[in-house]
């Protein structure tokens, strides 16, 4: 099989590209710049937007994950709304192609404040620019795809832990403070309660999704399990041996995050086994 993925050089696309190709499957893989994937993958540097008939010009791939995204950590940014029409036109491009499915990342952002587990029928109402646009391009993907007889999958991704000073998430912003020398490093109460899950766990429950057509629709990438968020940070500091300590109640707890939230892994936990 082979599998186009978008955002290959970013945070999760380094990650999962590994993880596809050890599954066998044939990956190209896509972003403006590309030195940092896996080489064993065919990588190919371009703005995807720029290109007119993408299935072709990627080789006519069977399945498109669609990773790419500008700022998902930033979610006020403008940029979510302002790349919304560009996202569709190139998987609408897709479902108007000879491609077998289409996969894209979600968040579950997407769902705004609740208080839970979140299920497949969970209703959306996100509370940000970068949930609004997550949720719109799901309900549009779904809706493309239903029409053109496109296999659909939504991987919706929730908290991840992992130790790249690279990435966007309190995990790296800690990282990259301890890299720096920093003694303290500037924390909320911690008191909410959130779905972790490590970065390679993330990695394989996406590749293992992709490669299997049983279970569509909808699938939480996740732990399936809350924890307090203090209770993890310190267990990462910890498990890394860092010796950079939490400032508690520097920031004030974020108005739009639940108190406790976490993902159905039934669906998941299906797939994995």
């Amino acid at each position: 099989m082979k599998v186009l993925v978008t955002g290959a050089n970013g945070y999760l696309g380094q990650g999962i590209v590994k993880h596809l190709v050890h599954l066998g499957l044939q990956v190209i893989a896509v972003d403006f710049a590309v030195d940092n994937v896996d080489d064993r993958a065919e990588k190919i540097a371009c703005d995807l937007f720029s290109i007119d008939n993408p299935y072709d010009y990627f080789g006519k791939p069977d399945v498109l994950l669609h990773l790419a995204w500008r700022d998902g950590f930033v979610h006020y940014s403008d940029a979510h709304i302002n790349d919304l029409p560009k996202h569709y036109s190139f998987i609408r491009s897709f479902a108007d192609s000879g491609i077998t499915k289409i996969v894209v990342m979600g968040s579950m952002h997407e769902i705004g404040f609740f208080e839970g587990s979140i299920k497949e029928d969970t209703p959306c109402h996100p509370t940000t620019p970068y949930g609004i646009s997550k949720n719109a391009l799901r309900e549009l993907t779904a809706m493309i795809c239903a029409q053109k007889g496109k296999k659909f999958q939504w991987l919706r991704g929730y908290y991840i832990v992992g130790n790249s000073r690279y990435g966007s998430s309190i995990f790296s912003k800690i990282t990259a403070a301890e890299i720096e020398g920093k003694e303290e490093f500037p924390f909320t109460l911690g008191l909410n309660q959130f779905d972790f899950i490590d970065y390679e766990d993330f990695c394989e429950q996406v590749a293992r999704s992709v490669n299997q057509d049983e279970i569509l629709g909808i699938i939480n990438i996740c732990s399936g399990h809350p924890e307090k968020l203090a209770d993890r940070v310190e267990r990462f500091i910890k498990e890394n041996n860092y010796k950079i300590k939490l400032k508690y109640g520097a920031f004030p707890d974020r108005p739009y995050d639940s108190k406790a939230v976490w993902g159905d892994s039934s669906k998941i936990e299906k797939i994995m086994s």
